[in-house]
């Protein structure tokens, strides 16, 4: 760059460093008032000396107008500090201040030249004085800004040295020296204290840049570039703070993915987080109202919704982002179809914080995925009865005597092929002394979601083999566990311990998971069952065909048994899909050489049906409901009185087993 190119960088605005310019404008802004302050007050002071030898004009005329010009330079500035700022404005004012500094300037040192003809020796020294002390306050003031204090240097400094220099007077000339050189340094420091500002708001800038990228990382998911936890939960307090100040409702909403496991378990985790990033972009893309969506963590997500809709305005709105979640998801190699559950809960109706609106959502949802899968529900009152009522369980468990008020009835499974008894299926029951009895599906799920399942569990498998060691030694028994039993190796120690304790054989026993223990933690869930088949026991996958099925987890997992649902039985007798899909996963156990036992067989037709489809193990009201440990013994004792038979027409007389032992109450 040649030497006029640098002289006129330094009386440039850098324009492409908005940063700079907005730390200019507001570190002038506080200075300005100063520097016209000392202008004006010199000013005054220098007039007030010649006003007996100067004319009026000069002594009143020109501090007046030079008021009036600072007066509104000074209000210009004033209005800005008002406003906020950008580097728009910042540029506009700079660019202003820079031109007023050479007017005002080339101003401030005609009229004060314009007076040494009026003065003394005194006077003509003060304006001396005065030019020299004013400029170099001014400078002062104005380094944040360089140009600026450069041009009032230039524009003053140069024409007084000048005069001074050849007034012909020595001790002006003199001052014109020391002036002259003072200014000299005074634009050194001023070029090093404005390239340590420039560096001092660039080294800021990028501080600035480096804390956004940390705030932005420490509040995005990674993976979907969606907010993550830390995000949502700040936003909703703050939605629900502009709400609750406002007067009006929102919502916020938790939605969780439906498939989304057994995509992942057969097509690797790359194409999950394939099929999350999607669902991140069409979160970001629904636009249907103002929606903020976040990733809460593996397929959950966040949803705030802020508008004051209807309950139906809501629901249908649920509904098109589940129909836009349900499209096909075309990814490398695959097409993926899943679906989505939402839960939502509305402010202020369902709640008043951050945390019961969350709470609530994730309750509803809770509702959907078990009765609605595939859609949104909205909280309401019925779940808010609900919630007190699994409140009153919850506190009740906490503060029952398991021991105690736990007991186990037992529904027996059947070899209608052999017309015996195989086993016995070990279900929980609760007689509270504050509920009474408590249905099994409210105090197993208060459970869970509680987390004293396993308690619960440790205290029901110890009754369990207490009653199957007066058992014959060729009987089983089948104990259910839920997630949270199989959920790390030291619950399956203690489980696996309570039955060497129990002196009962562990091959007599059968451990039944469901497809959701598998799905939450396939590796876990396979580990704990490889500990039971090392035990001896024996495992089987229970309510297959309901979940999410995969012919993946049947092949990989250590599997005796799978137990077909009843929901495939009850219209086994008139729809033909249901009747395919048992006679298909039959002839997989057949092929994989492992047991089937077919539940919920409750008439005469479903099992001359499953009989003819080659089913033989079978359990239902048809042959008994729930039995105490108490009537274990009449049961088995009355078996050489029964007649079971498996036949394959449909002239089957029923047995009146439970009319023979009165167990129709039971269970």
């Amino acid at each position: 760059m040649t030497i006029i190119g640098k002289i006129a960088t330094m009386f440039a605005i850098r324009k492409e460093q908005p940063e700079l310019l907005i730390a200019q404008a507001k570190a002038f802004s506080r200075q300005v008032p100063m520097m016209y302050l000392v202008v004006l007050v010199n000013a005054f002071a220098l007039a007030y000396t010649h006003l007996e030898s100067a004319p009026k004009a000069l002594t009143f005329g020109g501090p007046l107008v030079l008021t009036l010009a600072c007066a509104v330079r000074m209000l210009s500035w004033w209005r800005l500090r008002e406003q906020a700022m950008d580097a728009d404005r910042a540029l506009k004012m700079l660019s202003g201040t820079v031109r007023a500094a050479g007017v005002l300037g080339a101003a401030f040192m005609a009229w004060s030249l314009s007076l040494y003809p009026y003065g003394d020796a005194y006077q003509q020294a003060h304006i001396a004085f005065y030019m020299a002390i004013t400029v170099i306050a001014c400078i002062f003031c104005l380094m944040h800004l360089r140009p600026a204090a450069l041009i009032v240097t230039a524009v003053v400094l140069a024409p007084m040295v000048l005069f001074f220099g050849f007034s012909g007077q020595t001790v002006f000339q003199a001052i014109a020296v020391n002036v002259a050189i003072v200014a000299a340094v005074m634009i050194v420091i001023l070029l090093i204290h404005y390239r340590e500002f420039a560096d001092l708001v660039a080294a800021r800038v990028e501080a600035q840049k480096l804390s956004d990228d940390n705030d932005r990382l420490a509040n995005l998911d990674s993976l979907t570039g969606l907010p993550n936890r830390r995000r949502f939960f700040r936003e909703v307090d703050l939605h629900v703070a502009r709400a609750r100040e406002e007067g009006r409702g929102l919502f916020v909403g938790v939605l969780d993915l439906d498939g989304f496991k057994p995509v992942n378990d057969a097509f690797g985790h790359a194409t999950g987080d394939r099929l999350l990033i999607e669902v991140g972009r069409r979160l970001e893309a629904f636009d249907a109202r103002p929606l903020f969506a976040a990733r809460l963590g593996g397929d959950e997500f966040g949803l705030i919704i802020d508008a004051s809709l209807t309950a139906d305005e809501v629901r249908q709105l649920g509904r098109s982002l589940c129909d836009v979640l349900r499209q096909p998801y075309r990814l490398p190699g695959v097409t993926a179809q899943v679906a989505g559950s939402i839960g939502l809960c509305p402010f202020p109706a369902g709640g008043d914080t951050a945390e019961q609106l969350f709470e609530r959502a994730d309750y509803a949802l809770y509702h959907a995925k078990q009765n609605l899968k595939g859609s949104a529900v909205l909280f309401d009152e019925r779940h808010e009865a609900d919630i007190r009522e699994i409140s009153r369980v919850e506190q009740a468990l906490r503060r029952a005597d398991l021991v105690r008020e736990m007991h186990i009835h037992f529904q027996p499974i059947l070899d209608t092929a052999g017309g015996r008894t195989v086993a016995f299926e070990a279900l929980a029951r609760w007689s509270s002394p504050e509920l009474g009895d408590v249905p099994p599906g409210v105090f197993i799920n208060a459970a869970e979601r509680s987390g004293q399942i396993v308690q619960i569990t440790r205290v029901l498998v110890q009754k369990a083999l207490s009653a199957v060691r007066n058992w014959p030694m060729d009987m089983r028994v089948s104990i259910n566990l839920s997630v949270r039993d199989i959920a790390s190796m030291e619950t399956v120690e203690e489980i696996i311990e309570i039955v060497r304790q129990s002196q009962v054989a562990p091959h007599r026993i059968d451990f039944e998971i469901t497809e959701t223990a598998v799905v939450n933690d396939f590796d876990q869930a396979r580990a704990a069952l490889a500990a039971f088949h090392a035990l001896g026991a024996r495992t089987a996958l229970d309510d297959f065909g309901i979940g999410h099925s995969s012919l993946n987890h049947v092949r990989l997992l250590p599997l005796d048994k799978l137990k077909i649902d009843a929901s495939f039985v009850s219209d086994i007798d008139h729809h033909r899909p249901s009747e395919d899909i048992v006679k298909t996963m039959l002839e997989l156990c057949r092929n994989l050489r492992i047991d089937c036992v077919v539940e919920g067989v409750e008439t005469d037709v479903q099992r001359d049906k499953l009989t003819s489809l080659g089913a033989s193990y079978m359990q239902g009201y048809l042959f008994a409901r729930p039995m105490p440990a108490s009537a274990v013994a009449d049961w088995l004792a009355g078996e050489s009185r029964r007649k079971i038979r498996a036949q394959r027409t449909k002239a089957v007389v029923r047995p009146a087993w439970d009319e023979e032992f009165g167990l129709q109450g039971l269970g």
